[in-house]
């Protein structure tokens, strides 16, 4: 999963860095405007931002592009295929032409750029849930295990464990194969969030374990402060930048999750587009027609590389002295 590139120097910070005599935290909003500042001033992170940003808008305007260019997702257009040549494209480059923007796919004539739209659609909100739903689970228990400690630590953390030495792809395919294939996208959302929760939750954990040694939680205990009020206003506002940089690096991985399931014939059902399932439909034409697997190949590349890139930018600019608290 996406968390486990920077599990250890997260948690190594964690444990050998700051003690109860250390300084308090600057506030939460002061550092929020340093990250800002310092995230305005990096191309590579705007620019893909900006990527991610066109993707969003392409798969929430998708009814609206699918309209102008004249096609449905699941509309075939056999005039735009040779049925003597085993259903190639009419055409050069797939049958690229104004009618049919990205070329259409070989053998039935559906509309590639239609495809790609609503499969962008498919793809975000898979990996956007999945993403939000890791992050509650993985905040909510690190901060319970790392809090509290004693036997809820304990049991919190065997089972983290357990979920990760599990072998999750394996068991992936083996769930959503034997499930049907009604809502298989919720189904992916679920069982991707099952097996991700606990690479956060064990950053949150250990980051938890330093911060309420701290002077400001002790502070806020000789006042009388409860346990979910100094969860909730000492510690979780300090844990912010963290928790952004880890989602922002998990989404790649549950987009390239979810194509890969889906090439594997396990993920989204077909006709429903998606990046992976389109993908894994090329392979028996990509030597004769190339353009069918460029485009959704590409979109896909793009994508989990401007997430990655703008996760590890965040990271950067986090751990620096402009955005560290």
């Amino acid at each position: 999963m996406t968390f486990t590139s920077t599990d250890l120097e997260v948690e190594g910070a964690a444990a050998g860095g700051e003690t109860a005599g250390d300084p308090a935290p600057s506030s939460p909003p002061a550092s929020g405007r340093r990250l800002v500042r310092a995230f305005l001033h990096d191309r590579a992170a705007l620019a893909c931002s900006v990527y991610i940003l066109l993707i969003i808008l392409m798969a929430l305007a998708a009814p609206l592009l699918v309209k102008l260019s004249g096609w449905g997702p699941l509309e075939f257009d056999q005039s735009a295929v040779d049925p003597n040549l085993g259903g190639l494209p009419l055409g050069t480059a797939g049958g690229v032409s104004a009618e049919h923007w990205f070329g259409v796919e070989p053998g039935n004539g559906r509309d590639i750029f239609a495809r790609i739209v609503y499969g962008a659609r498919v793809s975000m909100t898979i990996a956007l849930l999945a993403t939000v739903l890791t992050s509650v689970l993985g905040v909510v228990f690190g901060l319970l295990a790392g809090y509290f400690g004693g036997r809820v630590d304990m049991v919190i953390s065997r089972v983290m464990e357990f979920l990760m030495a599990f072998p999750a792809l394996i068991f992936m395919i083996a769930v959503l194969s034997a499930l049907p294939a009604e809502n298989r996208q919720f189904l992916l959302v679920g069982v991707i969030s099952f097996f991700g929760w606990p690479y956060l939750a064990r950053i949150i954990r250990g980051q938890t374990m330093s911060l309420k040694e701290r002077e400001f939680v002790e502070s806020a205990k000789a006042s009388g402060a409860t346990s979910i009020q100094i969860i909730f206003k000492e510690i979780l506002p300090n844990l912010s930048s963290t928790i952004i940089v880890m989602t922002t690096l998990a989404v790649p991985g549950y987009v390239g999750t979810e194509a890969g399931l889906s090439f594997l014939g396990v993920g989204v059902v077909p006709p429903t587009p998606s990046w992976g399932q389109m993908i894994a439909s090329s392979v028996p034409w990509y030597a004769v027609d190339p353009a069918y697997f460029l485009f959704p190949g590409a979109f896909l590349f793009l994508l989990v590389l401007s997430f990655t890139v703008l996760g590890d930018r965040v990271k950067k600019i986090a751990e620096s002295g402009e955005g560290r608290a």
